[in-house]
């Protein structure tokens, strides 16, 4: 098939072109949106990211451009219009379960940095500074930790905190009996979240999930309580968040994913003035650790990716069962 690769690194053309199983790709650095469509012209398939835009007017343009296929080199599909794709029988493949370890290894990351504090330290001794006030963290032992979502990654989440000899809550609509088995806690959201000393967001993001964590919720946290995110931007609601980092509700923050990351993430702003105020907001607090979205960037996680997504190609292309298609 004649495949165009949107929103590619070079990470991704690497990988991509070790796995293809004989298809003619064309790589783009673009993403796909409303002015970018028309590059794929001519192409059966497109391969897209999570900040690729698949509404109905790009979905549109694809569709008269001769497309066939999308495939996803994600586990998420919040950026696709799902039903609008069916209506146009443009079957949609994702990538379910790339590695679960590397996002919870990444949120298992930034927790230890926030709470030892070792990025203000690296920064301190490449200065001479030995110092160590204001370094002070706490034991992660026993502490409480509330994980939202546990699909594969959350329950790679649980795993490592378990390790770590925390107190693990959940809050998921769909309780996983292994997690119970290993000492995983089920509740509602608001038991879950009210008494934990860290929470950690690992669900998928749809009309239900839209800023989970809202003004409401943060009102319940337990005073000084860290937030990680790198699940999706649109989970939390980021004013809200600014204003009890503020307050002192929310002691530190971790993202890995952001609202309107689709502007920023994945391209260099070194010479630039971001313009996003909230952004350069929340860069601005010493409590706040913001990475570019790069929980998935392992090489593990990266095989997977390319190897699921010809998978997805070829299936599609020989008439085989779609086991990884997505369904409204």
């Amino acid at each position: 098939m004649k495949v165009a690769v949107f929103s590619t690194n070079q990470y991704d053309q690497d990988f991509l072109t070790q796995y293809n199983t004989g298809h003619e790709v064309k790589f783009l650095k673009v993403s796909l949106s409303e002015e970018t469509a028309a590059v794929a012209f001519g192409y059966e398939a497109v391969c897209v990211f999570v900040n690729d835009k698949l509404n109905k007017a790009v979905l549109d343009l694809l569709a008269v451009a001769g497309l066939k296929l999308i495939v996803l080199r994600c586990a998420g599909f919040n950026n696709v219009d799902l039903p609008y794709a069916e209506e146009l029988n443009i079957p949609v493949l994702r990538v379910p379960a790339y590695s679960p370890e590397a996002v919870a290894e990444h949120a298992m990351a930034l927790i230890l940095t926030l709470n030892r504090k070792t990025h203000k330290a690296y920064n301190r001794v490449r200065e001479g500074n030995f110092s160590l006030e204001k370094l002070m963290g706490v034991n992660l032992f026993q502490r409480t930790v509330a994980v939202i979502g546990t699909g594969n990654i959350g329950q790679a989440f649980c795993r490592i905190l378990k390790g770590f000899g925390c107190t693990v809550k959940a809050y998921d609509p769909y309780p996983s009996s292994d997690m119970q088995d290993l000492g995983v806690i089920y509740g509602t959201l608001e038991d879950t979240l009210r008494d934990a000393d860290i929470i950690s967001l690992h669900c998928p993001l749809n009309s239900s999930t839209q800023y989970l964590i809202n003004e409401n919720q943060l009102k319940q946290l337990k005073r000084g309580a860290m937030l990680i995110n790198t699940s999706r931007g649109g989970l939390i609601h980021t004013h809200a968040v600014i204003k009890a980092l503020k307050s002192g509700i929310i002691g530190s923050l971790g993202l890995d994913v952001y609202e309107q990351e689709s502007e920023f993430f994945f391209h260099d702003f070194s010479e630039d003035v971001i313009q996003d105020d909230q952004l350069t907001q929340l860069i601005s607090f010493p409590n706040v650790l913001i990475t570019g979205h790069q929980g998935f960037l392992t090489a593990e996680a990266l095989s997977e990716i390319a190897k699921v997504t010809f998978g997805n190609i070829d299936a599609w292309y020989s008439g085989s069962e779609l086991v990884n298609r997505v369904r409204p």
